[in-house]
């Protein structure tokens, strides 16, 4: 078959069909027409390769991915589900988002989006406990969830890291959460930071009446996560955080049906995405997004559309809509933005994402004038305002934690 076979605009996808969505520049120096490259993209990911072959059967056309929709650099490209193995990620990335991104004839291409069939998503297990699930365990129903990251990232030892989440949860915090590079270092271990952490967990339960999470990064070689998150569990608690792209999609399925038997909140953290999301060439976040929660995790960061990370109003929407329209019967994934967020931009997160999000903030709460704990009641002093309709300014008067937070940001 030549490439051009692979290209069918008549073609009328069957709902068995997993279809993919790819932006497509052509090399200038490619002899391909237009046409034949986007057969070439479908070719190389499934059935077809450069040249004709004395080894295809009849059959195997059977099999063959079909272009069905071009306009302008835009391509649609259907595969017949016969190509997969089910509740297999790392086979349907190989096959879809493989060898297609080195081809010389390309100049760019970009994984946009991708659907799958309902026999697909049956066979993976989706999130646990999903956005009803985690309010529940909170007893959080009608605003958004506030988390902190401890900073600095790295550096401090146990006793201060546990001191620093302590301050967050009693300044008015819901979660605490490890960041991406916190693993198990020699000034601050993992077995000896989860004890101490949740010791101080209780503690804050016990002096403000609310439930409180930790979330701790569990990424590392795989056996050993899957130690540490029973380590989680017999400490008592709730969450474990894995770097779903450093720890890669075979280990993040190893992780999610591994905690069928525990029931932790699987918290999903995009370290590294802009490597493969930013730019004309890659993977786009919303088809992370859609494995993430297919596998099962129960939150992803989405981008913030403000702060200090580049990505889209437009982009995080999708983000979102990945993680919460319906999707087969699966739970949906939390939404979680954070990077570079403070009290300041609360309204306008409220205004974009509503109640449903996890608005975490790391330097916004340890870098208010007064410390962690002034930095915590800032953050929900500008949630409570945003709920009940309040400019930030006019609640700051009776609010000073949140004043001081806001002459420090300026917004």
């Amino acid at each position: 078959m030549k490439y051009i076979d692979f290209v069918d605009l008549s073609y009328k996808p069957k709902s068995s069909d997993l279809i993919c969505e790819f932006y497509l520049e052509k090399d200038a120096k490619s002899p391909l027409n237009y046409r034949e490259l986007a057969g070439g993209v479908a070719a190389e990911s499934s059935v077809g390769t450069w040249t004709s072959l004395t080894t295809e059967k009849p059959y195997v056309r059977k099999l063959a991915a079909k272009v069905f929709s071009i306009k302008g650099k835009e391509i649609k490209i259907a595969y017949p589900i016969e190509l997969f193995e089910l509740n297999n990620i790392p086979n349907i990335m190989s096959s879809i988002a493989g060898n297609i991104f080195g081809l010389k004839d390309i100049k760019n291409l970009r994984f946009e989006d991708i659907d799958f069939p309902e026999q697909i998503i049956k066979s993976f297990k989706g999130p646990e406990h999903g956005i009803k699930g985690i309010r529940k365990i909170l007893k959080v129903y009608n605003r958004p969830l506030v988390g902190t990251i401890i900073k600095p990232k790295l550096g401090l030892v146990t006793r201060d890291h546990a001191k620093v989440a302590y301050n967050a949860w009693l300044g008015g915090c819901d979660i605490v959460k490890d960041d991406e590079n916190l693993s198990s270092q020699s000034f601050n271990p993992f077995y000896s930071r989860v004890k101490e952490t949740l010791k101080m967990r209780d503690k804050a339960e016990k002096e403000t009446g609310e439930k409180k999470v930790y979330m701790v990064n569990v990424t590392a070689e795989t056996n050993e996560m899957l130690k540490r998150m029973n380590y989680i569990k017999k400490c008592g608690g709730e969450y474990a955080m894995v770097d779903i792209l450093t720890i890669g999609w075979s280990g993040l399925q190893t992780v999610r049906n591994y905690n069928s038997g525990l029931k932790l909140i699987l918290h999903a953290h995009r370290a590294g995405h802009a490597a493969f999301t930013k730019g004309k060439n890659g993977i786009s976040m919303r088809v992370i997004a859609k494995l993430s929660r297919l596998i099962g995790m129960d939150q992803l960061h989405v981008g913030t559309a403000v702060g200090k990370m580049e990505e889209s109003r437009e982009t995080v929407t999708e983000n979102v809509k990945a993680c919460t329209e319906k999707f087969g019967n699966l739970k949906q994934t939390f939404p979680v933005c954070s990077g570079g967020l403070h009290p300041g931009h609360v309204p306008k997160l409220v205004e974009f994402f509503g109640k449903n999000i996890i608005i975490q903030m790391g330097g916004g709460i340890h870098g208010h004038p007064q410390g962690t704990i002034a930095g915590a009641k800032a953050a929900r002093q500008a949630i409570d305002a945003a709920m009940k309709k309040i400019s930030l300014e006019n609640y700051a008067k009776t609010h000073s934690e949140l004043k001081y937070a806001l002459e420090k940001w300026k917004k």
